[in-house]
Order: C-alpha cells, then sequence, then structure tokens
C-alpha cells in the first residue's frame, strides 16, 4: 500500500476551490500516491456532476495520523489490510450498504472476505500485491533467492529499503523464520538488531523515488511492492522482481468509508464505479498493481507472474494484521532503527 512523499501530498488547491465555488457536491479521496488512472476521477466527476478532491499519502501510518487527528478529512480512504483492520476495531469506519454497491460482485470471489473483514462489511478490495526485491542483474552477482542478500555487504550502499515500518520490520522477522506479524518480544529484539546491523549497507529508506532510482541504475537492491516493481522493470529490462523462498507479505488495499464523512452516499456511488471492470482495467494499466475485479486484467497481464503470482508462492505468503500492542512495539524498533 502504497506511496508518495510529503512534499507532494499536498491538496490540488485549484480543484479545491473551484469545487468549492461550483456549487457542486464535493467528495475527498485520500488514496497513496501514483496508485490510480486520474482520468477515472475526471469521468467520475462527470458522471455524477460533482466534484472529486483527490489527496495522496506516503504511508499508512501518516494516512492515520491525518485522518485521527481531524473531526472531517475525507470520505473514502484506500488503507493497507492491517490498517482496515485497525480503522474497523477503532470504530472509524461505517458499515457500508453493499446495495449501493453491486460491482461488488465483480470482484472475484478470492479476494474477498478477508480474516479482518469476513464479510465485507467495511471494505472493498482496490488492489492487491506482494511484497519482494526489485534487482539489477547486471549489478548482481549473487542468486536473489533470499531476503538475505539484503544483508550482503557485497552491495553497501546499493541497497534501497522502503520506508515502512511494517514492511522493513516483517522482511528481518521472516528472514529470521518468523511470522511478520510477530509480538513476541525476543523475536523482535533479533529482528531490530538485525536491521540495525543492516542500516551501514543502506543507501536510503525512500518511497515513490526507488523505482527512478532503480531505473537509473542507482542502486542493486530495493525492498519494494509489485506494482512499483512491474513499473520499473518495463522501464528498464536489466531489472527484475522476486519473492524470496522464505516467504512475504501478500496485500490488500481496499476502499473503506469514514464514520465523519460528509458524503456518505456519493461514497458508496464512488466505489461502485472503480468496481467496473473498465475502470479497474485503467488503473491497473497505470498502476501496475493486480485489480481483483475480474476482466480487468489482459491475458497478457495475467500470465505475468508479477501480477498473479503462483499458488504455491501464495501460500508461503501471509497477510499483516493489526494488533495495537505490536503496533507500539514496531513503532519504538523504528525509532531506535532509524536514529540508531
Amino acid at each position: 500500500m502504497k506511496k508518495l512523499s510529503m512534499a507532494l501530498a499536498l491538496v490540488l488547491t485549484l480543484s479545491f476551490l473551484s469545487g468549492c465555488t461550483s456549487g457542486k457536491t464535493v467528495l475527498k479521496v485520500y488514496n497513496a500516491g501514483k496508485y490510480i488512472d486520474r482520468s477515472v476521477l475526471s469521468d467520475f466527476e462527470k458522471e455524477f456532476d460533482v466534484k472529486v478532491v483527490y489527496n495522496e499519502f506516503d504511508s499508512n501510518e501518516n494516512m492515520y495520523v491525518k485522518i485521527a487527528n481531524d473531526t472531517y478529512t475525507y470520505d473514502v480512504v484506500v488503507p493497507s489490510d492491517y490498517f482496515i483492520d485497525r480503522l474497523i476495531k477503532e470504530d472509524r469506519v461505517v458499515k457500508l450498504d453493499k446495495s449501493q454497491i453491486p460491482n461488488i460482485n465483480n470482484i472475484k470471489p478470492e479476494y474477498l472476505a478477508p480474516s479482518y473483514d469476513e464479510n465485507n462489511d467495511y471494505s472493498v478490495p482496490y488492489m492487491v500485491g506482494t511484497l519482494g526485491i526489485l534487482y539489477n542483474k547486471k549489478m548482481v552477482s549473487d542468486p536473489v533467492d533470499s531476503w538475505d542478500i539484503l544483508w550482503n555487504e557485497k552491495y553497501a550502499n546499493q541497497i534501497f529499503m522502503w520506508d515502512s515500518v511494517r514492511d522493513v520490520v516483517g522482511a528481518a522477522l521472516i528472514s529470521l523464520g518468523y511470522s511478520m506479524n510477530s509480538n513476541d518480544d525476543k523475536q523482535l529484539e533479533e529482528a531490530k538488531e538485525k536491521l540495525i546491523a543492516q542500516k551501514p549497507l543502506v543507501q536510503a529508506y525512500i518511497s515513490d523515488e526507488m523505482a527512478d532510482k532503480m531505473i537509473a541504475n542507482e542502486g542493486a537492491l530495493a525492498l519494494t511492492y509489485s506494482g512499483d516493481a512491474l513499473i520499473a522493470i518495463n522501464e528498464n529490462p536489466d531489472l527484475d522482481y522476486v519473492i524470496p523462498k522464505e516467504g512475504s507479505n501478500s496485500w490488500t488495499d481496499g476502499f473503506v468509508i469514514l464514520k465523519t464523512a460528509k458524503e456518505p452516499e456519493l461514497a458508496h456511488k464512488f466505489i461502485d464505479f472503480m468496481c467496473r471492470a473498465e475502470i479497474a482495467a485503467r488503473n491497473m494499466e497505470e498502476t501496475g498493481y493486480t485489480s481483483p475485479v475480474e476482466g480487468a486484467a489482459t491475458e497478457e497481464m495475467l500470465n505475468n507472474p508479477i501480477m498473479f503470482p503462483s499458488a504455491e508462492i501464495l501460500e508461503k505468503c501471509e497477510e499483516f494484521t493489526y494488533s495495537s500492542e505490536a503496533t507500539e512495539k514496531y513503532s519504538k524498533m523504528w525509532v531506535e532503527i532509524t536514529s540508531h
């Protein structure tokens, strides 16, 4: 989930002002960076004669701070699975009226009924993907099949890590043979020490800039998401992507409607619109990520193992879940790791 620098996560001022002065109903949407075909927003505005104020966040953690501290900020938000779990547990999202979202029936069954929302009462899947390693085949001489390569001193100052506590800590945990959702103090201490030891090898902890830097051959290895990896590979054929043999995170980002939303009915219409196959297809093409909507993927996409990993690979993956106790521990770890 998944990802724009804070400098770019600004209100589209002109759109906001025109929305306020046009007399049209305004829908406020908060999504990760570079995660939509912007033309679908214009199409939604035209079809429903409304204005969309669309802003972007660079991490789930920053998204949460924004919506948790403002009485009314957005109507529709697109968090990752473990933050959907958190928002449900904290009673921050509405129970959906699925009669207003008939296109939820376009979602493939295997992407419905997650553990944190078994009836999809609160969320509708938007995109799915995996966490893995993007690497440059000409710069990396060792096999890239294990998380351990991100700790190989041969690649000092050539490694990028995604600027996300759950992803970085998760990679360290699973490399040690533990669950990516571990709450065990001993296991977390091992992961922390491993990441502190890795830090001298890391060129930077970054987000959206990572794909551009890998395309430009500025790094050899990067912890990143499948969609960003695919976009980068399409620009630089020397790049490739792998889900390590130890397993990884398979994630789902989804639409939710906040309890503080001023336009819940229009928010339902927006989610339903985004579940149309032709709209989902355009978003897939633009972002490189995998839509769970039936009929959105082309034959070429369906045959792409980055977009659609094999069942054997996915069996080794796990979804992130939310625990308030574990989240507090991860946050403390992250401060120690990044300040070391």
